[in-house]
């Protein structure tokens, strides 16, 4: 059986990085070829590896060895191959069981779904298993949220089963009712259970490995520890390996340094403590990118080897930016958006945007909102947010609230049962039974909680809070590559409203088919509004952040471009975590990776300048942001570049 090994963390510590490095390592060490491969919408293997690559397994050059192929998935090539191979049986049983026929449902599969990228990678994986190419696979998966919906998969795919089960029993029920025999189970279904199968037994058999990558701060730590217990009880998976990345060993004259010190050894303690059982390995913060075949290796060695990490070296040096003192931006349109890589400091920014605003502007309410299925509002805000909207920090006009997508999932699908229920009372004979055998199928169908309902239950939350005259929204998304999918999102639903109306338009006759195009429209009114609104630069502001390093920057300028296809082109963008000199004066470390930060940030400079946007530069703070001091300390400083 292949080897699974999956990297998970939160966004920006350094998943990719250490995936990479253990995948050099295990095709070096390997006489089979081994498969580094990306789930994460937001791909950056081919920076880590300087390399371009295409959405297919690509071998590269170790050296002398060519066993390493490198995969970044494409969602939606993949989803379209997988649909084109079972097109005709899903058309098939959705004819045979539902109202609709085959012209009316072709252009809803055939457009974006959500929740298209965690089902891509989960049918990559099989498909890689099955190919038999390699003696091991190696997973660099999305940040936290989207990894546990991955691992979700398999029983959400036997829920969606059961529904085609039932679409494809209409003949069984019409047998049952008017007498005759029914017919045999579908072997299109019988073939993908085969396939969910396999898929659970390779992420629950021995041969599969989970390797936590964390950092030493507390809110990774924290979010760690919170997904652990998710993983646990949904999934029964647990974690085999822990990497502390970005770990300080050595006592140091460096204040930041000392601190990242103490930090390390408190998160070996826990580590040590809550991950009992599991194996921790160290990775030492040298100060500067790790990328390139040859410093993975190097990388590597010191990682899973123990072998001593080379000293690190800094760019070419040339004059430091400059910059200059401002104030915290307002918030100067009903609706903002914070976006970028995991682990850049979105929730922080985000929050800090909030606080400012109410002390800029006692009288109007302001509220934030997190997106992301693994949030951490309530480690800034010291505080148990929930699902529902509440004051934070002893400020009834700041409220707060982490979306639970499920639960409102739950709801909506609740409030549509019992439409169908009213609409389809009585004893169901003679004519009716067709009608009948539609409420089961839709009600199977509502069962199924959707890969992707977070992005489009957020939509309806946003909506709903903008409904408050005067209010300010500010909306902490999930990492880049989901927070795109939010934003596509509206036209999406636009898209599917106007494709399906299209189609229930020919069974209006039916009560059935009136309550939900009733349904739909409603829906489609107000995401209507709301598309238009994040194009309108008076109505929605958007604030990227970033880190001043090569990664996290290539990625933003990706972030931006695909930006400006929205027609949502931000004014600002915030570069957090800047180390200044007088902060790195006399420490090697902290020397090295200012070199590296100011090169990047005249990069940046070089390229948003020419939009005219403001490039805002927040100062890096040995302490986590947290609380009603931490915020007021944090929002009384700003920079700007020159």
């Amino acid at each position: 059986m292949v080897e699974l090994s999956f990297f998970i963390g939160k966004g920006g510590v350094g998943k990719t990085t250490l995936a990479s490095a253990f995948a050099v390592r295990s095709a070096n060490k390997s006489k089979r070829p081994v498969l580094l491969l990306s789930t994460d919408p937001a791909h950056s293997l081919a920076d880590i590896f300087e390399e371009t690559l295409r959405d297919i397994p690509v071998p590269l050059a170790l050296g002398s060895n060519k066993k390493l192929h490198v995969w970044q998935v494409n969602a939606e090539r993949e989803f379209s191959c997988f649909l084109d191979r079972y097109r005709d049986s899903i058309f098939a049983l959705i004819e045979s069981g539902t109202i609709f026929t085959r012209k009316e449902i072709e252009p809803l599969l055939d457009s974006t779904l959500p929740g298209m990228a965690e089902i891509a990678a989960l049918l990559a994986i099989h498909d890689a298993i099955k190919s038999k190419k390699y003696g091991a696979i190696v997973i660099d998966t999305a940040p936290f949220g989207h990894t546990l919906r991955l691992f979700e998969m398999p029983q959400h795919f036997l829920r969606f089963l059961n529904f085609l089960d039932v679409a494809s029993s209409r003949d069984q029920v019409l047998a049952q009712t008017f007498g005759g025999s029914g017919l045999a189970s579908d072997p299109f279904l019988a073939e993908w259970r085969r396939i969910v199968a396999d898929i659970q037994r390779a992420l629950a058999g021995g041969h599969s490995s989970l390797v936590l990558v964390t950092t030493p701060e507390p809110f990774a730590l924290n979010e760690s520890l919170r997904v652990r217990d998710q993983l646990i009880q949904q999934t029964g998976m647990q974690v085999s390996d822990v990497v502390l990345n970005r770990a300080v060993v050595s006592k140091t004259q460096c204040p930041s340094c000392s601190h990242t010190l103490a930090r390390t050894t408190a998160a070996v303690k826990l580590i040590k403590k809550r991950f009992a059982g599991a194996k921790l390995m160290l990775a030492h913060d040298a100060g500067a990118p790790i990328s390139g075949a040859k410093n993975l290796v190097r990388f590597a060695q010191h990682v899973f080897d123990g072998k001593k990490l080379p000293p690190s070296t800094a760019p070419r040096k040339s004059a430091a930016i400059e910059m200059k003192r401002t104030d915290w931006p307002a918030l100067a349109t009903p609706l903002s958006f914070s976006i970028g890589k995991g682990g850049v400091g979105k929730t922080t920014i985000s929050a800090a945007l909030a606080f400012h605003q109410r002390a800029h502007d006692r009288k109007r309410p302001v509220a934030i909102c997190s997106t992301d299925p693994a949030p951490s509002l309530d480690d800034i805000f010291e505080a148990d947010v929930s699902d529902a909207a509440a004051p934070v920090l002893g400020d009834p006009k700041l409220l707060a609230s982490e979306l639970d997508s499920v639960a409102e999932y739950r709801r909506w699908s609740a409030g549509i049962q019992q439409k169908l229920n009213d609409a389809m009372t009585g004893t169901v004979k003679g004519i009716h039974v067709d009608l009948s055998f539609d409420r089961r199928v839709i009600s199977a169908l509502l069962e199924i909680v959707p890969p992707g309902v977070d992005e489009l239950f957020a939509i309806f939350r946003i909506m709903d809070m903008l409904d408050v005259p005067g209010r300010k929204v500010i909306i902490d998304m999930a990492p880049t590559g989901h927070a795109l999918e939010l934003l596509r999102m509206p036209e999406r639903i636009l898209h599917w409203s106007r494709l399906l109306l299209k189609s229930l338009a020919a069974h209006r006759t039916l009560p059935l088919a009136r309550d939900i195009a009733v349904e739909i429209a409603t829906i489609s009114q107000r995401v209507g509004e709301l598309a238009k609104m994040l194009r309108d630069g008076k109505r929605v502001q958007i604030w990227p952040v970033m880190l001043p390093e090569p990664l996290p920057d290539r990625e933003t300028a990706r972030l931006l471009e695909a930006m400006g296809d929205l027609g949502a082109d931000p004014v600002a963008i915030f570069v957090n975590r800047v180390i200044f000199a007088e902060e790195a004066a006399g420490c090697k470390r902290c020397s090295v990776a200012r070199s590296w930060q100011q090169q990047t940030l005249r990069n940046i400079a070089e390229t948003l300048r020419r939009g005219s946007k403001k490039i805002y530069i927040v100062r890096n703070r040995p302490n986590q942001i947290a609380g009603r001091k931490s915020l007021t300390d944090f929002t009384k400083e700003l920079w700007q570049l020159a």
